[in-house]
C-alpha cells in the first residue's frame, strides 16, 4: 500500500519509461513518413477521438472493478484485524476457573490463554502466506520480483512459512499442517476442538463457548472472501481485451493528429501531443493492472504484513508480554 501524499512526477515517469520511449519512436516515424511524402499515413482524426471515447469506457469500467477487488480486500482484512482483537479480550476473559469443576492453576489459565492467542497468530501468518503465493495471472516480470525482494515481502516459499509458524506453534503441529492442503482451515478446526476440550474441563460454559466459537466461524468467513478475491481473477477477457484496445488507440493517435497539426504549420508538434495523449491512457491501463490483484505483494497490495504485526502486538500486550515487535514500517513509500 503505498502511504505518501501522491506518486512524484518522476516516479510516475520512471515505471513507464519504457513505454515512453516506443511512443517517441513511433510517433517521430510516423511524422517523419508523412513529411517525406507519404501522406498516406495520415488518418481523419473523428474516427481516432471515437475510438478513445470507446477505449475510456472500457478502461473505466475495468479499473472500477479492479478498486472494487482492491478495497473489498481491505475491508475484509479490517474485519479479520477486529475479529482478533476480539478473540483476545474473549479468550482472556471467558477461559477461566469461574464455572470449573475442578479449578485449575493460574498458570495454567495463562498457558491456555498464550496457546489460542498464538495459534491465532499462527493463522494469521499461515493465512498471509497463502494468499502471497503465486498465481499465474499475476504478474511474474524480474521487475516485479526485484520489487516485492526490495518491499520486503517475505511470505514466499515453504521454507519461510515453515519458520514463521514455529514462532506460534510446537513445531510437531506445524509439520502435521504443513501436510494439509489448507493450513490454515486446519488451525482454525484445531481451534475449534480446543474449546470443546475446554468446555467440557468446565473452562468455558455454553455461552461463552458459543460465543467464542462464533469469531471462529467469522474467521472462517473472511478466509473465505479472501480466497475468493485470491483464486478467482478479473475476468481475463476484460484484462486482455481492454490492452489490445488501449494499443489500437495508441498506434492510431499520430496518424490522426499529424494532419491536423501539419495544417497549423506546426507538423513536429504532433509528436510530444501524441506522446502525451498514448502515455495518460498507457497508464491508466496500468494502474487498473496492478490494482485487480491485492494479494500479490507489490505496491498497490492490502498490507497484510504490517496488519498482521499490529494484531500480534495488541493481542501479545494482553497476555502481558512487553518483548513485542516493532511495527512494520514502509519502505520507499510502501507498507506492506
Amino acid at each position: 500500500m503505498y502511504i505518501k501524499h501522491r506518486f512524484s512526477v518522476f516516479r510516475a515517469l520512471y515505471w513507464t519509461k519504457g513505454a515512453i520511449a516506443g511512443f517517441g519512436l513511433y510517433s517521430t516515424a510516423v511524422i517523419v513518413a508523412y513529411e517525406q511524402g507519404f501522406e498516406q499515413v495520415a488518418i481523419p482524426f473523428l474516427p481516432v477521438s471515437l475510438l478513445g471515447t470507446a477505449v475510456s469506457f472500457y478502461l473505466g469500467f475495468k479499473n472500477n472493478s479492479a478498486y472494487d477487488r482492491l478495497w473489498e480486500s481491505r475491508k475484509v482484512w479490517g474485519a479479520i484485524v477486529n475479529a482478533s482483537r476480539s478473540w483476545g479480550i474473549l479468550v482472556t476473559d471467558y477461559v477461566t476457573n469461574h464455572f470449573a469443576t475442578a479449578p485449575v492453576a493460574d498458570d495454567t489459565l495463562k498457558d491456555i490463554h498464550r496457546e489460542l492467542l498464538y495459534r491465532h497468530l499462527a493463522w494469521l501468518t499461515t493465512l498471509r502466506h497463502q494468499l502471497r503465493a503465486r498465481k499465474t495471472w499475476e504478474h511474474h516480470t524480474a521487475t516485479d520480483d526485484y520489487y516485492r525482494d526490495y518491499y520486503g515481502v517475505i511470505e514466499l516459499g515453504r521454507e519461510s512459512r515453515e519458520g514463521a509458524m514455529k514462532a506460534f506453534l510446537d513445531p510437531t503441529e506445524v509439520d502435521h499442517l504443513l501436510a494439509r492442503a489448507n493450513a490454515a482451515t486446519q488451525i482454525l478446526a484445531k481451534q475449534s476442538s480446543r474449546l470443546r476440550e475446554l468446555h467440557a474441563a468446565g473452562l468455558l460454559d455454553d455461552f461463552r463457548h458459543m460465543e467464542l466459537s462464533n469469531i471462529l466461524v467469522d474467521l472462517t468467513t473472511h478466509q473465505g472472501k479472501c480466497e475468493r478475491i485470491k483464486n478467482y481473477p478479473l475476468p481475463r477477457m476484460y484484462a486482455t481485451l481492454t490492452v489490445f484496445f488501449v494499443w489500437m488507440f495508441i498506434a492510431a493517435i499520430p496518424l490522426g493528429m499529424v494532419a491536423p497539426f501539419a495544417d497549423m504549420g506546426m507538423v513536429w508538434l504532433a509528436i510530444p501531443g501524441s506522446m502525451v495523449l498514448s502515455w495518460v491512457f498507457y497508464i491508466w491501463n496500468l494502474v487498473g493492472d496492478y490494482s485487480e490483484n491485492p494479494f500479490e505483494g507489490l505496491a498497490n497490495d492490502t498490507p497484510m504484513t504490517a496488519l498482521s504485526r499490529t494484531i500480534e502486538i495488541d493481542l501479545r500486550e494482553m497476555l502481558g508480554e512487553t518483548d513485542l515487535p516493532p511495527k512494520v514500517k514502509p519502505t520507499n513509500g510502501v507498507l506492506m
